[in-house]
């Protein structure tokens, strides 16, 4: 039986992540919503501050990241049209709609109730295959891989310059990589030929 303490700042996020972890066969899983400061004790509240200003040390430090767990824009886009990832766009629908996705990724909503499902079923579906994620500017993607990396969900690449780029490179866009419409039938599609492979 696996136990597993987890503390995640968005209790939405938290609470599919507990959900998908026990449909999957994890029995015990402690979920914390850190709240520090509304806390009473001094313990928490010294232990809330360290963390705030440890987290604004390490926002103005350049991240240190494992080769193989980060990707370019480029190397995501080949290994998706080579089906050697599973690239999925964590965007919202509206976000698809204004820029469309990357050629090779599909859409899946971080904000929608079955996320974490839908990535648990990709996870189950492609054991061997790694998950890329991409956002628009990295931040999501970056959120949803730590955290997802903290509860030992195994196989996920970063692509933290994400659609548009910013502060982590250039982005997909700007780089000129395809894309293809972000309309709800050819997400659909998409998403349904890579969630019910033949």
């Amino acid at each position: 039986m696996l136990n597993t303490t987890f503390t995640i700042c968005n209790t939405f996020f938290c609470a599919h992540i507990h959900q998908a972890y026990h449909q999957c066969g994890v029995d015990q899983m402690q979920g914390q919503v850190t709240t520090p400061f509304l806390q009473s004790s001094r313990r928490v509240f010294l232990t809330g501050a360290i963390t705030v200003v440890a987290a604004g040390i390490a926002l103005n430090a350049t991240p240190v990241q494992a080769d193989e767990t980060v990707m370019t824009p480029p190397e995501a886009h080949k290994a998706a049209v080579a089906g050697d990832i599973i690239l999925v766009d964590v965007r919202t629908p509206q976000e698809w709609a204004e820029s469309g996705l990357g050629e090779g990724a599909i859409g899946l909503d971080y904000t929608a109730k079955g996320f974490v499902d839908s990535l648990v079923k990709l996870r189950n579906a492609y054991p061997d295959k790694p998950i890329g994620l991409i956002c628009r500017t990295g931040h999501r993607s970056t959120y949803v891989f730590d955290a997802l990396n903290k509860q030992g969900f195994p196989g996920l690449v970063n692509v933290p310059e994400g659609m548009a780029g910013g502060p982590n490179g250039k982005g997909w866009i700007p780089r000129g990589l395809p894309t293809y419409p972000g309309t709800k039938e050819e997400i659909e599609k998409r998403l349904n030929d890579v969630m019910n492979p033949a």
